[in-house]
Order: structure tokens, then C-alpha cells, then sequence
């Protein structure tokens, strides 16, 4: 039997995304009849956490990669804030798999993971193997239920259903904001919710025009099946608004999201409507509230290019370095 110990952080400030990763993971191993431990901090993603404790996943506070590794297989590293740790969780005895976005992230590694829609070239640092672009994009089962849930629905002839989702920080109550207002001054109708902790003030709204806040959980996926166009980041909600089928207008909120960002405007996969600081959203979200061919070709667009099999690939190279040992 494999064992597989997954290392990652969420926060107010780092989110959400890490986890959310690991929890497809820990999905697929479990299914696999593979032992599975969590090492991290999972504030701000208890919805996600819940995930891995109805999986039998047992949750570690932040461990030593070295030592820890002695009693695993492979260890699965999706953080920013670890260095190199290649040597020693193989001197241990272990693979090490780790999952980079860009340069975010980066270290040498028997399994390397960039599930980005265009990873940029890296250079060799003598990684075994290296597993590049969004068919390897770790998928939780929800969301691909709500991918197969969509796929089925009837078109209803109602208000468009707005979700902004920006992630699981607890730091972005300033961008709802500003998502609203622009929102509101389209002057369309449409019933719009924000996920979102804290609270924001809510715009006065405009005939047809609805607004309401909601905090982060695990309904996420049911929304996006009845969802018909979303506000989000580029960061890991992307891939689940993709998988599902789910037109996109984007927002860069942070610095490694820059990459992301771009190469899903230059895929026709979401529409952009600039950074957080510099939004540039009217022209945009009036067009997409006002056709539902445009929302529908960007669904078209983003649906195909990731089915929702990316852990199972992933896993499938973890295996063979681990039999190859």
C-alpha cells in the first residue's frame, strides 16, 4: 500500500487554493486504497479541511519534511514557502512530488506538477519527471459532479446569476467592493452573491438588479452548476470554474496570479477586467450580462480544456517513480 503525506498551508492572506489541490489528491489516493496524512495550517479552509477528515485523512500540524518522511512513500509538497527539500526527503526514502505555479513554488523534485494553461520554460534542475499544463490540474470529485450537473441543466429564462468568488483569503473585502459597483453601474439586470468574509458594503441597486454576500463553504460547487457568469481570481478557482463550464470575467488579485491571468485571456478561456487596483470591467461585463452566446462560448472554450482527471494523472506518475525506487 502507498502512503502519501500532503504538505500545505491556507490563510486569511494565502487562501485557499493550496488545499483545496491536496484535497483532490487525497480524494484520488483514498480511492486508490493508498494511506494518506495531511501536514499544515488549514485557517480560513475549514470547509476543505472538513473534506479530508470525512476521508479518513489524518491532519499533522506543520512537520519536518526529513524526518517525516521516513514513514511515507511520497510526500506531496503544494506551498510557496518551502525551499529545496529534495535531498532529504529522499535520503529518507520517499518521492518527492511537488506542484509549482511558474516560479511560485518552484523546487527540484522527483515529480514535478505545473498545471498552469502555459508554464513557462524552467530550467533543469534535474527533476525525474515533469508534468506541464492544466490536464494535470488536481480536481475535487464535487466539482466534477457539478461539471457533469451543468452539462445537464435547461436554460431558464431569468436574471442573470452573478457569483464573485475571489478565493478563501479573508482580505479581499475591498475588491467585492469594487466588483459591485461595477456590476451595478451596468445598469442590466441580474441577481449577483459574493463568497466572501467579512463585510463589504453593498451598492444601492438598480431596477432588476439584486445583491447579496455569503461566506465561503462547501456549496461552492452547486453554485457553480446554476451559475451563469462568475467574477473570480486566476488563481486555483479558475481550474474549478473551468472544469465546470463556467463563463469568466477575471480579476488579477495578486502578483502570481499575473500568468495565469494572460494565458487565459490569450486561450479564450475568461474575459479580463484588469488588477484589483486598476480594474477596466465595464465594457466587458456589459457585454457578458447583455449575451448569453458570449457567456456560452467562453463555457464552450474553458470546458474543454480540463476534464477533471488531472490528480489521477499525476498520481499515476507518483506510482511509477515510487515502484521504480
Amino acid at each position: 500500500m502507498t502512503r502519501l503525506l500532503l504538505r500545505a498551508d491556507s490563510s486569511a492572506t494565502i487562501g485557499a487554493g493550496h488545499i483545496a489541490r491536496v484535497v483532490a489528491f487525497a480524494e484520488e489516493a483514498v480511492g486508490r486504497g493508498w494511506t494518506v496524512e495531511f501536514s499544515g495550517h488549514t485557517e480560513n479552509a475549514g470547509w476543505l479541511a472538513s473534506r479530508l477528515d470525512e476521508l479518513g485523512v489524518r491532519r499533522l500540524p506543520p512537520v519536518e519534511l526529513g524526518s517525516a518522511a521516513r514513514a511515507f512513500d511520497a510526500v506531496l509538497v503544494d506551498h510557496y514557502g518551502i525551499g529545496e527539500v529534495r535531498a532529504e526527503v529522499r535520503a529518507a526514502g520517499a518521492v518527492l512530488v511537488s506542484m509549482e505555479d511558474g516560479t511560485f513554488g518552484r523546487r527540484a523534485a522527483d515529480v514535478v506538477v505545473d498545471c498552469g494553461f502555459a508554464p513557462a520554460p524552467r530550467p533543469d534542475d534535474g527533476s525525474s519527471i515533469v508534468l506541464r499544463g492544466p490536464e494535470y490540474a488536481p480536481v475535487r470529485g464535487v466539482v466534477r459532479a457539478a461539471r457533469e450537473k451543468r452539462a445537464a441543466r435547461e436554460t431558464e429564462n431569468a436574471p442573470v446569476r452573478v457569483l464573485v468568488v475571489l478565493g478563501g483569503g479573508g482580505v479581499w473585502v475591498d475588491a467585492v467592493e469594487s466588483l459591485f459597483a461595477a456590476l451595478r453601474d451596468t445598469g442590466l439586470p441580474f441577481s449577483a452573491e459574493a463568497l466572501v468574509r467579512g463585510e463589504p458594503s453593498v451598492p444601492e441597486a438598480r431596477p432588476g438588479q439584486e445583491f447579496r454576500l455569503s461566506p465561503p463553504g462547501t456549496n461552492l460547487p452547486e453554485l457553480l452548476a446554476g451559475t451563469d457568469l462568475a467574477l473570480s481570481a486566476a488563481g486555483v478557482t479558475l481550474l474549478e470554474l473551468c472544469c465546470v463550464g463556467v463563463p469568466t470575467a477575471l480579476v488579477q488579485l495578486v502578483d502570481n496570479q499575473a500568468t495565469g491571468y494572460r494565458a487565459a485571456l490569450d486561450l479564450g478561456l475568461a474575459a479580463g477586467i484588469g488588477t484589483v487596483d486598476h480594474l477596466d470591467a465595464h465594457e466587458v461585463l456589459t457585454g457578458l450580462l447583455g449575451s448569453a452566446a458570449r457567456r456560452a462560448g467562453l463555457a464552450s472554450a474553458a470546458s474543454a480544456v480540463i476534464d477533471g482527471r488531472g490528480a489521477a494523472r499525476v498520481l499515476d506518475a507518483v506510482r511509477s517513480r515510487t515502484d521504480a525506487r
